[in-house]
């Protein structure tokens, strides 16, 4: 009998085993354990399928942080807050130059909106062929998802753009109300624009001007989103009040003329006038003080 016993035992583990094997190949239900402990998850592709890996530690951002970009902040959070409480919302694309506060305005909604039942889902450009799958894992889970995806653009001929095209209107098994789609783009349509691309295009006897067959490919898809929101580029005057803000949370007590002097150099030396750059000078400038500080 305990031959018998131990034969038993060791097909429950492998049947175990085997279990587990397929629901990773066919992406996993969605663990509530999990989304109870976790904020922040990464898709990450496998043999067969994939699995929602969590993020624990993921970098926060304080939305009052992005100086400059207010209006587009406000309409962001107006559809954030709406899809949190259950109300209709939109896929969103955020789109614009770079360094203009994009991905943190993605993260600053974490920050604030975790606690009420937002979780954020990054998705690899390269994984959306894996839409179908993760949708579907979440579609029973009773929370609200952000779908994201940063820096997106697609090259002519690249896989995704039709799974993502799908996913955000057009197919009988998109998203469920419980999940959105946001995505950061530097290209406003995604996709690179060509003077060749208007071509086919022509006025009819009205003196409508109707686009050519590419170029209405090329917007099919950004239009899909139903909030595109611009982050432009600043100006001097904001570009220096963005200093200031680091600056200040940094503790750093340069006079204001030496600070924005110094600033105005580092934007000249990096051929950039962002937000990046104004957190990235303050970056160098503290650590540099600090270590100085160190050293004396």
């Amino acid at each position: 009998m305990g031959r018998w016993r131990e034969r038993f035992q060791r097909i429950d583990r492998l049947l175990a085993l085997a279990e587990r094997h397929l629901e990773r190949l066919a992406g996993g239900g969605a663990d509530a354990q999990l989304f109870a402990r976790h904020a922040a998850f990464r898709w990450e592709p496998e043999p067969g399928g994939g699995r929602l890996a969590p993020i624990p530690s993921p970098r926060h951002f304080d939305l009052d942080d992005l100086v400059g970009v207010d209006r587009a902040v406000e309409r962001l959070l107006r559809n954030t807050e709406q899809f949190v409480r259950g109300l209709p919302s939109n896929h969103v694309l955020l789109h614009g130059e770079r360094g203009t506060g994009k991905s943190s305005a993605v993260r600053g909604l974490l920050s604030r909106f975790a606690g009420r039942g937002l979780r954020v889902i990054e998705v690899h450009k390269g994984d959306l062929l894996h839409l179908p799958r993760i949708l579907e894992a979440l579609g029973d889970a009773p929370l609200r998802f952000l779908l994201y995806c940063d820096d997106l653009s697609f090259d002519a001929g690249e896989p995704g753009h039709r799974e993502l095209k799908a996913a955000l209107e057009g197919s009988f098994d998109g998203p469920t109300e419980n999940v959105r789609i946001i995505a950061t783009s530097n290209r406003r349509h995604l996709l690179p624009e060509y003077a060749s691309d208007a071509a086919g295009a022509y006025l009819d006897e009205r003196g409508e001007l109707h686009l050519g067959e590419v170029a209405e490919e090329k917007l099919a898809l950004s239009d899909r989103f139903g909030l595109v929101i611009g982050f432009y580029g600043f100006d001097q005057a904001t570009y220096l009040r963005i200093v200031d803000r680091w600056a200040e949370k940094a503790g750093l007590d340069l006079p204001r003329e030496e600070l924005h002097a110094r600033a105005l150099t580092w934007a000249v030396q990096r051929a950039s006038r962002s937000g990046r750059t104004a957190r990235q000078f303050v970056d160098d400038l503290a650590g540099r003080r600090a270590l100085d500080g160190a050293e004396s």
